[in-house]
This record gives C-alpha cells, sequence and structure tokens, in this order.
C-alpha cells in the first residue's frame, strides 16, 4: 500500500501558490484495509475515505470506462492491481496528474511540470471527450491561471470543439454548469471562462443569452471598446478586481447587459431601455441553470437599475429612496454593497476607464445610511397612526436624502 499527494496540492506547490485542499490516491489496497486502519468511508460511486486524523480525503486508485453520455455515464473499477500510472491517466489535464509521494518525489506520467513551466493547459489523453463537464473545468481553469500566463493547448481546444460538434456539452446537467460557472465568476480572470467556452462553441449552446452579445456596436463615446461582448469582459475582470472572489457580484456582472442583445438593428449603436429589455433573458438564463433565487433576484435589480446608479447625483432624493427600497438595503445593507460593486465594474469596465472614480458608491452608501437612521417609532411616539406613519417615514428618509446630496455637491 503506497499513498501519494496528487491533483491541485501537488500543482499549486509546484506553482508557489496556497494549496488548499490535500487530496490523496491510495495504490495497492482494499476498502477493508483502509477501514481496517480507522479511515471513515464517504465515496458514493467510488471509494473515498476521511483520514482518521487529519480528515483530508484518500481515494483507492481506480480506472474509468465510459458507458453512457454525460457526467455520469461512467463505470469505476477500484482494486489493488490499479497502478498510480493508471488513475493518473484519468484525469483531466496534465497539470492535474502529477503525483508526490511521502519523500516528496514525483511522479509525472504526462509531463505536467513541462505544462507548468510552459504555462500550458493541456488534456492528458483522449478520453478527456469523453466527460463534458471537462470543458467548463478548463475554462476554469484557464479564468484562474489566464494572470499566470497561461492558455489552452491547441490540441486541447480542437478536442473541446469536437466535444461540442458531437452534442456531449448538451448532455450537462444544469446544476453542475451552474456550480463550474459560480466558481469561474470568483476567479482572477472571468473573462478568460467566456473566451475559452466561446472559441470552443460551447458558450452558445450553454450561454445563448451571452453569446448573443458579442458583435453588438455600442456608442463609441461611452463604449470605445464598441463590442458589447468585449465590455462583458471588461466588466467581468473589474468586477473580480473590486470583488475579489465575490461571485455574486460576477454573476451580476456576467447578465447586467442582457438586453443590449435584443436592440433592433435600425436603433443600433444606441440601447434605449436595455435594463427593462434584459429582464426576460436573465429569468431564462437563471431558470435553465437553476440559478439561486437570491443571485437571480440581484441580478436583476442590477440589470434593471445600474443606470440609475451611474446618475445617482442627479436623481431627485425620492428617486434614490425608491432604489434602495427596492434593493431591501435599508434592512440589508450587504445587498446594496453587491449592487455597487457590479455597477461599479460596468462604469469602469470600459476601454481607457479602467481608473475612472465612482462617486456615486460613496453617495447612495451615505443615502442609505441617513434614511436606515430614521425608524417609525418617533412618529408613532407622535401619535401618528397606520398610513399616516408611512408618509411621516418616506417624507423624512427623503429629507435626509436631500442633506446627503446638498453635502457632497
Amino acid at each position: 500500500m503506497r499513498t501519494y499527494l496528487v491533483g491541485g496540492a501537488v500543482r499549486d506547490k509546484l506553482l508557489r501558490r496556497p494549496v488548499v485542499d490535500h487530496d490523496h490516491v491510495v495504490v495497492g489496497a482494499t476498502p477493508d484495509d483502509l477501514l481496517a486502519l480507522g479511515y471513515k468511508p464517504v465515496g458514493k460511486d467510488f471509494p473515498v475515505f476521511l483520514h482518521p486524523q487529519t480528515n483530508e480525503e484518500y481515494a483507492l486508485a481506480r480506472t474509468e470506462r465510459k458507458t453512457g453520455r454525460g457526467y455520469h455515464g461512467f463505470a469505476f473499477q477500484a482494486d489493488p492491481s490499479v497502478t498510480l500510472e493508471q488513475d493518473l491517466a484519468r484525469r483531466d489535464l496534465t497539470i492535474n496528474a502529477i503525483a508526490e509521494d511521502e519523500h516528496g518525489v514525483l511522479a509525472d506520467p504526462f509531463h505536467g511540470v513541462r505544462d507548468i513551466e510552459q504555462r500550458v493547459l493541456r488534456h492528458v489523453s483522449s478520453a478527456f471527450v469523453e466527460d463534458p463537464v471537462r470543458l467548463l473545468r478548463v475554462a476554469r481553469f484557464a479564468a484562474r491561471f489566464a494572470p499566470l500566463g497561461f492558455n489552452v493547448a491547441d490540441e486541447t481546444m480542437a478536442l473541446m470543439q469536437k466535444m461540442v460538434r458531437d452534442g456531449e456539452v448538451d448532455h450537462l446537467v444544469p446544476e453542475r454548469v451552474w456550480q463550474e460557472t459560480r466558481k469561474a465568476l470568483a476567479e482572477p480572470r472571468p473573462s478568460a471562462f467566456l473566451q475559452v467556452l466561446r472559441e470552443s462553441g460551447a458558450l452558445a449552446v450553454l450561454f445563448p443569452e451571452i453569446d448573443a452579445l458579442y458583435g453588438v456596436p455600442q456608442r463609441a463615446e461611452f463604449h470605445p471598446e464598441i463590442d458589447t461582448g468585449i465590455h462583458l469582459e471588461m466588466v467581468l475582470d473589474m468586477a473580480a478586481r473590486i470583488a475579489p472572489g465575490n461571485d455574486l457580484v460576477g454573476f451580476c456582472a456576467l447578465t447586467h447587459d442582457l438586453g443590449k442583445a435584443l436592440t433592433p438593428a435600425d436603433v443600433l449603436p444606441r440601447h434605449i431601455g436595455h435594463e427593462q429589455a434584459g429582464i426576460a433573458p436573465l429569468r431564462q438564463l437563471s431558470a435553465r441553470l437553476r440559478v439561486p433565487t437570491d443571485y437571480a433576484a440581484l441580478a436583476e435589480q442590477v440589470c434593471r437599475e445600474h443606470l440609475n446608479a451611474h446618475r445617482a447625483l442627479e436623481l431627485k432624493p425620492a428617486t434614490v429612496l425608491r432604489l434602495l427600497s427596492a434593493l431591501d438595503a435599508l434592512r440589508r445593507p450587504e445587498r446594496l454593497d453587491v449592487f455597487l460593486a457590479a455597477c461599479e465594474a460596468d462604469k469602469r469596465g470600459r476601454l481607457g476607464h479602467e481608473n475612472d472614480n465612482y462617486p456615486q458608491a460613496d453617495y447612495l452608501r451615505a443615502a442609505r445610511a441617513a434614511a436606515a437612521g430614521i425608524g417609525a417609532a418617533a412618529f408613532v411616539a407622535q401619535g401618528l397612526q397606520g398610513p399616516e406613519v408611512g408618509a411621516a417615514l418616506e417624507k423624512a428618509r427623503v429629507a435626509a436624502i436631500a442633506g446627503v446630496k446638498s453635502s457632497v455637491r
């Protein structure tokens, strides 16, 4: 029985990145061997165990064989005869197919160390095409490692394109698409996720509402980058810069401009009413991918209200209060923070505007604090009742916001 550190832990050590998860593979053992040593079984589809002291994952070396379509169409074999190289061969990318023994000696049968040095995301074998989730994983790894100079190998991209042509990605379950997307939106360069999916052809299949934005022109005086798809990529990367690791901000940024794909050709490059037009495709995308309700709801608010955020300093105090109320920001200030991060990313996600200031955020936060500081108790104490309390409360909050506005002029 031999144990090896494998996968992301080895990869990240070689990249001198923090190692989060320590996964191990066990060669030459049976489930009974690990149970006898006190390991706790947790795997449903194949034998995975938790170490009795460290709680780290130990999986028996295994092979896999394609038996049907999609992510679940596999049969696994795990027994003492499976070698380390056979186990590594079933992994997606060479950089994830490196093992390290207890002495720090690397096993690298597929030249993952070389690909780390050359900054290449390359498939391990032709079996890559058998699992459509791998296409999403490559795109997600591109979003993580693009800042380090990583690119997808040409031959790997060719396989991904084949997977799309063969309809393999059509069998991806919504939950897994959302899971990988959510992770990608929390990476340092989410634009690479879209770029890889688009080049492979998968973006049009999985995210047609987003794919439709590419090639749609915008007014050059406001958007020097012109192309709405390029603007979206810039917004995503700016969101990752403003709110690192926040996938909720990322999803709001991803879906804020979907209405621009629906602008009639005779209106272009203007996009009148694109905020309202974007709600229907956003709801369609959220329903198809089974996006969590709180994500979908806040993304709708960003889609509908992002232009109001941009012109916040020109809005009437009563309009600002309505905006804050629509966000439920008086009770839940964290929603305003997400909303403003996405809106700021939109404003700064434009060619030549990356370092612009966004004073609207400070104003709306101050307006929110002023309005939230006024409660109903004082009006009830004055003897007001029912609708009178609500009317007085709204009037006082509007006045408080007006005071904030006069102080920022």
